[in-house]
């Protein structure tokens, strides 16, 4: 698409046609996430894999970490062979492939097959649908960074049906008695996930060559060669500038995904443990608390998205993307606070549980995490697509996102130490580190600032 493309405040329709993609990939993901911890604890029996906690987690984060270090690849094979169009369908295939293993082998062996290939399909997905949606801008077009919010809209309109749905077919549904022993249908939650990603990949072939035109069909490599007389020329030192931005602010997400991503480990537990799900007599399941988050982003980002637009075009207060992402590490932290007060009342001993805590801490944590992720995420997809070097876009989007497959491995590690260091001892250490390091990324804006625009 032309750089000099007109201002409009009206987005593409291509834009939407990618939220919806995204949102039934999201759908896949998080409707298998939400319950993953919950199968690998509940016992055989109960239609788990009754694996111990600490294991559980640790797998937890081996998996959420894995997903996001495939894209590298991804990107690499399809800057240079597949063209995004094609992996991004490539990759549908497979993940809808692994989430019907795990409806169809209740085993240690259906689990593993079924996660390796969710892992590999979202290496081919992940990287270049995000790459799609900076393609429909021009390069200095101030609309980015609002596309690349209200296409977070469609990651979390899916995240917050997906555990609704299926954790509703997994913990009720398909529940059922037998001699005094309850056996939990999650089988059925993993077939649901299939098939939102099968609707996804259905929405996006269809609709794809009206709305997204040629963009995406060719590998960038394939482009860049058509493009120049020297496709092979080393990188400019604007781009180095720019490509060790990049670097750097994966590593500062990297300390944000691991507090962020307790999500769906160690909340998980701590909502099972230690606090009071009943309302009116109805006790909430355990996995639609992965609903709140995603909820938030769908409330939330519209006010963001505009208040960006009306930043941008005042030039007043419109902070530059290490500045919101230091501000996003701080409110994290902020998040865990909320849980260390919640803490103090119930006591952090899982098994002596004195009062258990009120629905609102929770909640209120996930409240703070969802603000900090919008001035993050979206914040970074948009940055990448804007100052990566064309030869390496999609490979240095699958970096960014590898540094939230570090951040996984390192919050599985964390979750784990909360059966022998304790829920309070963890939540503060990682609390503390996102708030300091927050600091020291605002302190360093103006420099990475200028590193962006040289």
């Amino acid at each position: 698409m032309d750089a000099t493309v007109q201002h409009t405040k009206k987005h593409p329709p291509g834009l939407y046609l990618l939220f919806f993609t995204e949102m039934w990939e999201r759908f896949s993901y998080y409707g298998m996430r939400g319950l993953l911890v919950l199968y690998l604890t509940t016992s055989y029996l109960s239609g788990g894999l009754g694996v111990k906690e600490s294991t559980a987690m640790l797998l937890y984060g081996i998996f959420t970490g894995t997903v996001y270090f495939t894209p590298i690849l991804g990107g690499y094979l399809t800057d240079r062979f597949l063209g995004r169009r094609f992996a991004i369908t490539l990759g549908g295939i497979i993940m809808a492939a692994g989430n019907f293993v795990l409806f169809a082998l209740h085993s240690q062996i259906g689990l593993y097959i079924g996660l390796s290939l969710l892992i590999i399909g979202n290496g081919f997905f992940k990287p270049n649908i995000s790459t799609l949606v900076g393609e429909l801008y021009g390069e200095n077009d101030r609309r980015k960074d609002s596309a690349f919010t209200i296409f977070y809209m469609g990651i979390n309109l899916g995240a917050v049906f997906a555990p609704l749905v299926c954790g509703f077919l997994a913990e009720d549904f398909f529940k059922t008695t037998v001699d005094g022993v309850e056996k939990f249908g999650f089988k059925y939650g993993f077939l649901a996930a299939c098939i939102g990603m099968i609707i996804g990949q259905i929405i996006f072939n269809v609709f794809g060559p009206r709305y997204l035109g040629d963009i995406g069909k060719e590998p960038t490599n394939k482009k860049v060669a058509t493009s120049t007389a020297t496709p092979k020329e080393p990188l400019s030192k604007k781009e180095k500038q720019r490509t060790a931005v990049i670097l750097i602010l994966t590593c500062f997400s990297v300390f944000f995904w691991a507090g962020f991503e307790q999500a769906g480990s160690s909340f998980t537990l701590y909502t099972q443990k230690f606090v009071d799900r009943s309302i009116f007599g109805w006790t909430m399941p355990i996995s639609w608390f992965q609903s709140i988050n995603p909820l938030f982003i769908i409330l939330f980002a519209p006010i963001i998205s505009l208040l960006s637009i009306k930043l941008a075009s005042t030039k007043r207060g419109d902070f530059s993307a290490p500045t919101k992402m230091g501000i996003a590490l701080i409110l994290m932290g902020g998040g865990f606070i909320v849980l260390l007060a919640s803490l103090a009342g119930t006591g952090t001993d899982p098994d002596h549980v004195v009062n258990k805590a009120n629905i609102l801490f929770i909640i209120m944590t996930y409240f703070f995490h969802t603000i900090a992720e919008l001035y993050l995420s979206p914040v970074g997809l948009s940055m990448v697509s804007t100052i990566a070097p064309v030869k390496l876009t999609s490979l240095l989007m699958g970096v960014w996102l590898a540094g939230s497959g570090i951040a996984n491995y390192l919050a599985g590690g964390l979750a784990a130490f909360t059966s022998t260091l304790g829920f309070a001892e963890v939540f503060m250490v990682i609390g503390g580190t996102a708030v300091v390091l927050g600091i020291l990324l605002l302190v360093a804006s103006p420099k990475l600032q200028k590193m962006m625009n040289a």
